[in-house]
C-alpha cells in the first residue's frame, strides 16, 4: 500500500496552567474529544455543547479576524505551524486559540473567551472582521445513537480509556444483513456505476471519518495520504470510517466473489481522522480535517458525521471555502427521522439523504434541507480486518455514494469543481416520486 502520512508540525509545550487559569482538559483548546465529554457529563443535561466556542471570521477577513483575537491577548496557535496544516487540538499546548487559516475560523477555550468578557451569539460591530461567536458542538459518527443521552457516551469513553476496540455498529438501523454475493452492490448498480468509464482517476477524496484499515488488503497499491485530528492513529478501531472509504472509493474487482463495492476505484484517497475511535468528534476536529483536506484541495470531501445541532457559522464558512477553492463537501443529513442535523444543515455543504433498495427515503433518514439521494439501507463495504467486509444502513453509507459519483463527474472535466460539481450531481440525478424534502434532486447517477 502507498501510505502518505502527514508529518507532525512542531509541538507547542504544554503550560501547567494557562494565564486565564485554566489547567489542561476542561475547555481547554488542547482538550480530548473524551476529557470534553466527560466534563459535558458533569455539568448534566443532554446538551451537545463541548464548552469551548468557534470564531468565524467575516467573508474575506480571516487574516484580520485572527490579529482581532491576537489584539485581544489570545495566545493563538496557527494551522500553518504545522507541516500541510494538519494540526490536531491536542498538539496546540497551552493556545488558548486556533486558527484555520482556509476556512477562516478560530477555535477558543471557554475560559479564555469569559476571561476577556467576551460571550457566544454577542453582538459585533458592522466594521469587526468577526462575524460571530458560537458553541461549538460534539459530532458523533452514529448520531441517533448518541443523541439517546450521554449514558452511551460515558460507556463507550469507558472503552476508549481501557485500550478495548468499540464494537461496531450493529443497532438500530444500522443491522448487519447477508452480503450479496456476484456482481455489484445494489447501490452502485442503482446509481449506474458499473457502466461509466470513469474511474476517479488524478481526483482526490478525502473521507472525514473514524479513519481507515491501512492493512486491509482491497487498497493494497493505492495512493493513501493520512492524517488524524483527534490525537489516536489513523489506523481504524471502528469500522465506519473504513465502511465509508469503501464505497467512495474501492476497488472495482475485489478478490473472489467479493461484489464489487466501491466507486471511485483509481482516485487518491485522502484520510482525515476526525472522529476517535468510540465514533465521537468535536466540531473543531472536524473543521480542522475540512481546514486540512482544503488545503490539499481535495476535489471531493466526503463527511458521513455530524449532530442534531443548529447551523453553524463555522461550518458554513469551511463550505464556502471549499466551493471557492474548487472544492466540494458532501455530508449526511443524519439518521434522527427528524430535521437534517449539522454539518449538512449548512448551506453551503450538499446533504444528502438514505434511499432503500426500492428506492423509497429509509425511515431514520433525516429531511428538510436536502440536495440529493443515495443508497444507504443495507449497504455492503469494506470494514476492519478480521471481518473485512459488512453490510449496514445509514445515510452515513448514502454519503459516500455521492461522493463516489462526485469523483467521476470531476474527472469528466477540469472544469468539473466546486458549485459547478454540484449543479452537475443535482441535473444528472434520477427524479424519483418524493417530496425534495426527503430526496432532494433525487438519486444520484454516475456519469
Amino acid at each position: 500500500m502507498a501510505l502518505r502520512r502527514g508529518r507532525r508540525g512542531p509541538t507547542r509545550r504544554v503550560a501547567a496552567r494557562s494565564e486565564a487559569g485554566e489547567p489542561p482538559g476542561g475547555t481547554a483548546v488542547s482538550a480530548s474529544t473524551e476529557q470534553l465529554l466527560l466534563e459535558a457529563l458533569q455539568r448534566g443535561g443532554d446538551t451537545l455543547e463541548t464548552g469551548r466556542y468557534l470564531v468565524t471570521y467575516r467573508e474575506g477577513m480571516a487574516e484580520e479576524g485572527a490579529q482581532a483575537l491576537r489584539a485581544r491577548a489570545f495566545r493563538m496557535a496557527d494551522a500553518r505551524d504545522f507541516a500541510g496544516q494538519a494540526v490536531t487540538p491536542e498538539d496546540t499546548g497551552d493556545a488558548e486559540a486556533l486558527n484555520f487559516p482556509e476556512i477562516g475560523v478560530a477555535l477558543v477555550s471557554g475560559a479564555a473567551l469569559a476571561t476577556r468578557g467576551m460571550g457566544a451569539f454577542e453582538e459585533v460591530g458592522a466594521d469587526s472582521p468577526i462575524e460571530v461567536i458560537e458553541p461549538e458542538y460534539f459530532v458523533f459518527a452514529d448520531s441517533a445513537d448518541y443523541l439517546r443521552g450521554f449514558l452511551s457516551a460515558a460507556n463507550t469513553i469507558a472503552r476508549d480509556l481501557k485500550a478495548v476496540p468499540t464494537p461496531g455498529p450493529g443497532a438500530g438501523e444500522e443491522e448487519e444483513v447477508e452480503p450479496e454475493l456476484l456482481g455489484a452492490t445494489w447501490g452502485l448498480i442503482r446509481c449506474r456505476v458499473p457502466w461509466s468509464t470513469r474511474s476517479g482517476l488524478g481526483i482526490k477524496v478525502a473521507v472525514l471519518d473514524t479513519g481507515m484499515d491501512l492493512g486491509h488488503a482491497d487498497f493494497h497499491g493505492r495512493a493513501i495520504f493520512t492524517q488524524t485530528f483527534v490525537g489516536q492513529p489513523v489506523q481504524d478501531l471502528h469500522g465506519h470510517g473504513t465502511h465509508c472509504i469503501g464505497t467512495a472509493t474501492g476497488p472495482k474487482a475485489p478478490a473472489g466473489s467479493t461484489p464489487r463495492y466501491g466507486i471511485a476505484h483509481a482516485s487518491q484517497i485522502f484520510v482525515g481522522k476526525v472522529l476517535t475511535n468510540s465514533g465521537s468528534g468535536t466540531g473543531a476536529g472536524v473543521l480542522a480535517g475540512m481546514n486540512w483536506a482544503i488545503a490539499n484541495r481535495c476535489q471531493v470531501i466526503s463527511m458521513s458525521l455530524g449532530s442534531q445541532s443548529p447551523v453553524q457559522a463555522a461550518y458554513t464558512a469551511a463550505g464556502s471555502a471549499a466551493l471557492a477553492n474548487g472544492c466540494l463537501i458532501i455530508a449526511a443529513a443524519g439518521n434522527a427521522a427528524s430535521t437534517t442535523g449539522a454539518p449538512a444543515n449548512s448551506p453551503t455543504i450538499m446533504s444528502v439523504a438514505s434511499l432503500d433498495p426500492d428506492l423509497a427515503p429509509s425511515s431514520f433518514s433525516n429531511f428538510g434541507k436536502i440536495e440529493i439521494a443515495a443508497p444507504g439501507r443495507d449497504v455492503f463495504s469494506s470494514w476492519p480486518r478480521p471481518i473485512r467486509y459488512r453490510t449496514i444502513s445509514g445515510t452515513s453509507m448514502a454519503t459516500p455514494h455521492v461522493a463516489g459519483c462526485a469523483a467521476l463527474w470531476a474527472q469528466t472535466s477540469t472544469a468539473m469543481r466546486g458549485m459547478t460539481l454540484w449543479r452537475k450531481l443535482q441535473s444528472t440525478a434520477r427524479r424519483l416520486p418524493f417530496p425534495a424534502a426527503r430526496v432532494g434532486a433525487g438519486l444520484v447517477q454516475a456519469p
